[in-house]
């Protein structure tokens, strides 16, 4: 009897592997694209990496400040140097016109003295004793004009030399001012690249930010006068304390150096500058104040200067603790030293 099953449709044998090549392509693809899907968006950064970047960047702007602060100081004193020069070039160019007038004066007596001859003034003379007297004044004044010419060429030099001077140091000047506005530009660039990056954070996070830095410190406060010292220091160095502390809460501001407002070197100039010790304007120029201190022997106003380029600088308060001026955005605080890598230290009082 016939069979009325139906024949099973065959499956070729090219066929089997295309699909199975096609499923594999398909798979491998979507594993592909999972995987550029995982690198395409990698983890943000945590609120402490942030802060290190910020702190980072504020480091750099107190470094260009630094530069700035320099840059400024020898602006400041190369202009008071063109000034004195352009002032001794007006001073000088002020006796060379009075001479010139004295030779002028000179030159219209010869003119009209000069054009007959003294034997024939001699001969024609109604008074010849007279006339010899008056010879002999001109003798005496030929030897005036002398002196006066000679002073003249004196001072022509000497205005000469004056004026090139004055001319090299306007140039100074003029290349000064531009090293100004570059270092001016470097910290507020700096600065910009900091709040952006603290502008991206929300307001919880900007806030776990400031905890954070608070938080490393057992004697610092959101209140500036929660702090008071009662260390041993005396004399000078006391004093410069005492001016320091009464800062706080003031804010940072680069190249300040107050009342209003100060950058790390500005305060602790001034807090010296009260106590009568006068200091260099930058970190650059303190750290070569004084004596140097070791970690160990520290005591109550020495100069402590941390990083590696020595680019700021606090009070020593005692207990391992400093008042300085920290970074844009900040006020004036007391702090702990270790917030910062210890660089060296000088005694100045």
């Amino acid at each position: 009897m016939a069979s009325h099953r139906k024949p099973r449709p065959r499956i070729l044998a090219s066929t089997a592997p295309r699909a199975a090549v096609g499923v594999t392509a398909a798979a491998i693809a979507s594993v592909t694209l999972l995987s550029e899907s995982a690198t395409a968006a990698p983890a943000k950064p945590s609120i402490s990496e942030v802060k290190a970047q910020i702190d980072t960047l504020n480091q750099q702007a107190e470094v260009a400040t630094q530069d700035y602060d320099q840059a400024k100081e020898q602006t400041d004193t190369q202009r008071a140097k063109t000034d004195q020069l352009l002032a001794q070039v007006a001073q000088k160019t002020e006796q060379m016109n009075a001479s010139r007038r004295v030779l002028g004066q000179f030159a219209s007596e010869q003119y009209r003295n000069g054009g007959i001859d003294q034997t024939v003034q001699l001969l024609l003379a109604a008074d010849p004793e007279q006339f010899l007297n008056e010879s002999h004044m001109v003798s005496q004044l030929s030897a005036t004009q002398t002196d006066a010419l000679k002073n003249f060429r004196i001072q022509q030099e000497q205005a000469s030399i004056q004026r090139a001077q004055a001319t090299a140091s306007l140039t100074q000047l003029t290349n000064s001012q531009k090293q100004l506005a570059t270092q001016k530009k470097t910290v507020q660039t700096k600065l910009a690249a900091a709040q952006k990056l603290l502008n991206s954070l929300t307001a919880a996070q900007r806030a776990k930010i400031a905890s954070i830095h608070k938080g490393s410190s057992s004697t610092s406060s959101s209140s500036p006068s929660s702090y008071t010292y009662n260390g041993p220091a005396s004399g000078r160095a006391a004093e410069a304390i005492a001016f320091a502390l009464a800062q706080r809460g003031k804010p940072y501001v680069f190249g300040a150096t107050g009342p209003g407002s100060f950058d790390c070197s500005g305060l602790t100039q001034a807090a010296y500058r009260a106590a009568g010790i006068s200091l260099g304007r930058t970190t650059y120029d303190q750290v070569k104040d004084g004596v140097p201190v070791s970690k160990a022997d520290l005591r109550p106003g020495d100069l402590i200067f941390f990083y590696s380029g020595e680019s700021h600088v606090g009070i020593y308060l005692g207990n391992g603790q400093i008042v300085h001026a920290p970074h844009t955005g900040a006020v004036v605080e007391v702090a702990p030293m270790s917030w910062m890598p210890f660089a060296t230290a000088r005694r100045v009082a």
